[in-house]
């Protein structure tokens, strides 16, 4: 049935280290029909206004703030995956998302969707635009206790880019890891990762996508639909490196992302820490054995690590394993009174 305007929306809220994701599971028909794959879906999704302005609706307050993640459930690709989804922000719909992949992974266990032990793992296989991942669910006493995101291959697409900021000219790594990311360290802009640094941390994230995006610096070499810039990723440490008794070390860092029209991840970013990772991995900050643990802006984390080294059109690249835990929030059914004059809504920073 085709979604009208004025049709209610039933959402399931779940958050991925406090970055909400709203999940609809009878998302609009435009997008949930059969045939096309789900890259091919958000192609649809983005020329589609009555499916904008669900996005739209969900996205901006009263119904949700700029802050607002979510994804439509499509079907997937083939009968190799469990579930297709189509991740949606303030800006638009975005090829990957790494905290959003654990929150449906745990909520299709939860819910009983994907049958799951009591107490073992199991595997939710997720067709998102930029491909096959996986979120690996722990159960223990029947009840969710993390998931472990396997995304695809995430690789360095340029070293040591310069790029113009109104806090100066910056150097940025880009990085693949579902999506573009440029990836720098805070202090090179003259802040830190923290709550009272976020407003200047979103001016100069924004400042920088901009640029390097004007100046094509992020060209996917085979699919165009996965270039551009998604992200800016500052980082810094927060705690000493560590060797553990296997000889493996434990990286500790801090992140935050600002991404589409200025959002700010309030999770480490699943996709992005994926992006970090091969970073770290093609400086040797990084090994196989080694485990990442990545701080968000608020203080959850992910733990993640690299499971192969392989390679992506002769690039060397890694897959990488992202664990952490999401927890439900509640469920919603949005109305819409036609005589409203704010919708679809509206965004305050």
């Amino acid at each position: 049935m085709r979604m009208t305007r004025t049709q209610p929306v039933e959402t399931i809220d779940w958050h991925t280290g406090g970055e909400p994701f709203r999940i609809v599971v009878d998302g609009p028909a435009e997008v949930t029909g059969a045939g096309p794959t789900v890259a091919e879906r958000r192609v649809l999704a983005t020329r589609s206004e009555d499916v904008q302005w669900v996005r739209a609706l969900l996205c901006r307050e009263p119904r949700g703030h700029a802050g607002m993640y979510g994804g439509f459930l499509v079907p997937p690709d083939d009968a190799g995956a469990h579930l297709g989804v189509l991740f949606w922000h303030n800006d638009g719909f975005s090829t990957a998302c790494g905290h959003g992949t654990i929150a449906l992974g745990s909520w299709a266990v939860a819910s009983g969707r994907v049958p799951a032990p009591a107490d073992g793992l199991t595997d939710v296989v997720i067709d998102v635009p930029s491909g096959r991942v996986t979120a690996r669910v722990r159960t223990r006493n029947g009840l969710v206790q993390d998931a472990t995101f396997t995304n695809v291959p995430a690789y360095v697409h340029a070293h040591g880019v310069e790029v113009r900021t109104s806090r100066g000219k910056v150097t940025v790594d880009i990085a693949f890891g579902g999506a573009m990311y440029a990836v720098l360290p805070a202090a090179s802009v003259g802040l830190r990762v923290r709550p009272q640094d976020v407003t200047g941390l979103t001016a100069v994230g924004r400042e920088i996508r901009d640029g390097l995006n004007a100046a094509r610096a992020a060209e996917h070499p085979l699919d165009a639909r996965l270039s551009g810039i998604y992200g800016t990723i500052f980082t810094e440490e927060s705690g000493p490196a560590g060797t553990r008794a296997d000889g493996s070390r434990l990286v500790r860092q801090r992140n935050i992302t600002v991404f589409a029209d200025g959002q700010v991840d309030r999770s480490p970013c699943g996709s992005g820490t994926s992006a970090r990772i091969a970073v770290l991995a093609g400086t040797g900050q990084l090994r196989p054995e080694d485990e990442l643990r990545h701080e968000s802006v608020v203080g959850s984390v992910f733990r993640a690590r690299i499971t192969e080294r392989t390679a992506v059109h002769g690039i060397p690249a890694v897959v990488t394993a992202v664990t952490g835990t999401a927890h439900a929030v509640g469920t919603c059914r949005f109305v819409v009174d036609p005589r409203d004059a704010l919708l679809p809504g509206f965004v305050l920073r």
